[in-house]
């Protein structure tokens, strides 16, 4: 029978939000959105594929940076209702040229800039 990407609990935009977690070292890239088409052609490529709600599109993350994600393994959590994505990240993951989207930490009050974007 096999998994349907119905089966998941998606919110009232058809939107399942999904983090990308580097494979090898844990580290948490990025998070963005799916639908339901989106899980499946991440499932049946390997290619991370998210859904751009500005663009209202589909989103080989990678297509145009040449900073891919190849899918290593999807998870479900509990709920069913957000997957994480372990992927094998090439480049930086991050649209500020950053390996991961959580460059910024809150300490005391303060936001602290934790890396640099990549050369």
């Amino acid at each position: 029978m096999g998994f349907d990407p119905k089966s998941l609990r998606f919110d009232a935009q058809g939107l399942i939000p999904a983090i990308a977690q580097d494979g090898e070292t844990g580290e948490v890239l990025m998070m963005a959105w799916m639908n339901a088409e989106a899980v499946s052609r991440t499932l049946e490529t390997g290619r991370v594929t998210y859904w751009s709600r500005s663009r209202q599109s589909f989103w080989v993350k990678g297509e145009t940076s040449g900073h891919t994600q190849k899918l290593i393994e999807m998870r479900l959590d509990c709920d069913r209702d957000c997957l994480l994505v372990l992927i094998e990240q090439e480049g930086p993951a991050c649209h500020t040229n950053r390996r991961s989207c959580f460059f910024t930490a809150l300490r005391d009050g303060e936001e602290v800039i934790l890396s640099e974007p990549m050369p």
